[in-house]
């Protein structure tokens, strides 16, 4: 059984919810992240920032520009301990419409595992799996 500890990444881009927005927004364009776990210094999760939530920035980007981070995370985050079924998060990310959830230790956040995190995991069991060419040998 694969566990979410086996795929996630663990080197994870983390900000406080004090983060001006447009400094958040900035880190994940220049990281090409598409979302970013938000944490109390100590690393406890405590809320999600993803591209869906600043999108109303586009609109209202001259009243809001000055606000932080915690007025557009999405709290509580979805996530899940790491020891969990990789399964289970497959399913959690296509029933919800998400792209990335934080990984968490006893609330701490240790990884993040993506959608693509779990492609790469699917490919890399299909090739595990796959039968040998058939062919000659010399």
């Amino acid at each position: 059984m694969l566990e979410t500890r086996n795929v996630m990444t663990k080197k994870v881009i983390c900000i406080e919810k004090d983060t001006p927005i447009i400094e958040a927004i900035r880190l994940m364009a220049s990281k090409n992240v598409t979302g970013i776990p938000v944490v109390e210094d100590d690393m406890t999760l405590i809320g999600i920032l993803s591209e869906q939530d600043v999108l109303r920035l586009f609109h209202t980007f001259d009243e809001e520009k000055e606000r932080t981070v915690n007025d557009f995370m999405t709290q509580p985050a979805i996530h899940f301990e790491e020891d969990e079924r990789l399964l289970d998060v497959c399913y959690c990310l296509r029933d919800n419409s998400i792209r990335r959830v934080p990984v968490t230790s006893n609330g701490k956040v240790v990884g993040v595992i993506s959608r693509s995190d779990i492609i790469k995991c699917i490919l890399q069991l299909c090739e595990e799996r796959a039968p040998e060419p058939a062919g000659k040998t010399a």
